[in-house]
């Protein structure tokens, strides 16, 4: 289950930095350093860091979608995970970089909701 999150968002770190590269990653103790400007960004700006992920790794996975509906599908999820995160899965977000084993559940399921194909690796 975490690397099919992690992929999601690995692709990020290439456009949005580091901190949505690894938003999903294991919660095991890494080298990783979460971008500090996680604990100040809105839930919209974080929001924004996960659709931008969720695109560019969907663009790998469907190639043949227009961007056009990957951003409409990514901004589903993104919302979706966003919202559905509790006070305390946020946080810790924000603290690591990384979604939790609850957010990373969240997450899954909002892929599903989305309609959009769970990566593999």
């Amino acid at each position: 289950m975490n690397s099919i999150i992690r992929a999601l968002l690995v692709s990020a770190a290439l456009s949005v930095g580091a901190t949505a590269a690894h938003a999903a990653a294991s919660n095991t103790p890494t080298q990783y350093q979460p971008d500090p400007a996680l604990k100040t960004e809105s839930v919209s700006q974080l929001r924004a860091r996960v659709s931008q992920a969720c695109a560019i790794t969907q663009g790998r996975v469907l190639t043949s979608v227009s961007e056009t509906s990957l951003n409409r599908s990514c901004d589903c999820y993104a919302g979706r995970t966003m919202r559905s995160l509790s006070a305390d899965e946020l946080q810790a977000y924000r603290d690591t970089g990384v979604f939790n084993e609850t957010a990373r559940g969240k997450a899954l399921a909002a892929l599903d909701a989305c309609k959009l194909p769970r990566p593999q690796i």
